[in-house]
């Protein structure tokens, strides 16, 4: 019998299973959002609230212990600096599953699980996103119309 047993295994080795859930909450501080099974969900929310509580104490020691699960230093100062501060006020629930029905090669059940942070905030970041491509795209081509300017000019004095 499985009384008092929490653990949920996912078919995977302690090592594997570890890996997959500091990925996974890695992936989520990322991205808001990511899109996986329902048991993957149940139990990367549990690990993604506990990393967010942690973001809320924000001393040394608790950014410390969530970087033992975020490899990522980009995404840990993410998590530190941005996505914790929106949730100081409120006491837990830092996550959604939804449900969005069976992934079409083996029917298992698809969740997306996602940061409940105002959509603003995620539309901005969106934003910024693009503007950064567009600026680096604009930059792109100026520098290649230099290099143009450049071989044509040359070409002009042979």
């Amino acid at each position: 019998m499985r009384h008092q047993r929490t653990v949920r295994k996912l078919g995977r080795t302690a090592a594997h299973r570890r890996a997959l859930l500091c990925s996974m909450a890695t992936a989520l501080f990322r991205a808001h959002a990511v899109i996986t099974t329902v048991p993957k969900a149940r139990v990367v929310r549990s690990v993604a609230e506990r990393l967010i509580t942690l973001g809320k104490r924000g001393d040394l020691h608790a950014r410390r212990l969530a970087a033992r699960r975020v490899k990522d230093s980009v995404v840990l100062k993410k998590l530190f600096d941005e996505i914790a501060p929106q949730f100081a006020t409120r006491p837990g629930g830092y996550t959604r599953i939804i449900k969005i029905g069976a992934r079409r090669g083996d029917g298992a059940s698809l969740a997306r699980l996602e940061l409940l942070i105002p959509k603003a905030v995620v539309q901005t970041d969106q934003k910024e996103k693009k503007s950064a491509a567009r600026k680096g795209k604009e930059a792109g081509e100026a520098q290649a119309k230099k290099a143009k300017a450049g071989r044509e000019k040359a070409a002009a004095k042979e």
